[in-house]
């Protein structure tokens, strides 16, 4: 039986390169049934097409991924899949936009090394740049908050309305939907400002 050619598209909701991905595929020359597509990020490896196409890879098939990131994002995990890939099902694996991971240019032992190091550098880097953003979007974040950005809901306050409608409610003229629309407050803020109103009263 021949051995077959599989591709692997991992897009995430906010991307918009699908149809790259897919380009480089049909260039490689592997077949549409042979194609596996997620739609979802990226942080684990339990992604339902991913998983089948685990399942139907076989020793001496080749997997083509677009480029190392569409891969996964935690470095340990993605050495883990490919030490998984390579050595025990004895699959290849090719990263269409990296040439030097080619796992089937590598029949001997210092050319499957150089393949591993090259992706235990890319995986850090990868990780690195990661870790950057964040810390970006995190600095960005707390300069905004010192400038008086604020972020998440805002916090309700007790207004006349609202206890004017505590007051009637509490005193059974009208229901607490009714007060909850007076004061024009959902069902948990109405309830959280009563406990705090409460609280401060007594």
């Amino acid at each position: 039986m021949d051995n077959r050619k599989f591709g692997y598209i991992r897009v995430s909701s906010k991307d918009q390169n699908e149809q790259r991905q897919l380009n480089s595929m049909q260039d490689a020359g592997i077949n549409e049934r042979d194609l596996y597509i997620d739609k979802q990020s990226g942080k684990d490896f339990n992604r339902e097409q991913y998983q089948l196409m685990k399942r139907n890879l076989r020793k001496g098939d080749i997997l083509y991924i677009h480029s190392l990131d569409r891969f996964g994002r935690n470095k340990e995990e993605i050495l883990h899949e490919w030490e998984d890939i390579t050595k025990n099902i004895g699959a290849d694996i090719v990263v269409l936009d990296m040439p030097l991971l080619d796992t089937t240019k590598y029949q001997d032992s210092m050319g499957t090394f150089i393949s591993d190091l090259v992706l235990q550098i890319l995986s850090w880097l990868a990780e690195e740049e990661r870790e950057r953003i964040r810390k970006r979007q995190r600095e960005g974040i707390d300069a905004a908050m010192q400038n008086g950005a604020k972020f998440g809901r805002p916090k309700a306050d007790i207004t006349d309305a609202f206890v004017n409608a505590y007051n009637e409610w509490k005193a059974g003229t009208i229901t607490a939907t009714a007060a909850m629309e007076q004061a024009g407050m959902k069902r948990t803020t109405f309830y959280k400002l009563v406990k705090e109103y409460e609280d401060a009263a007594n």
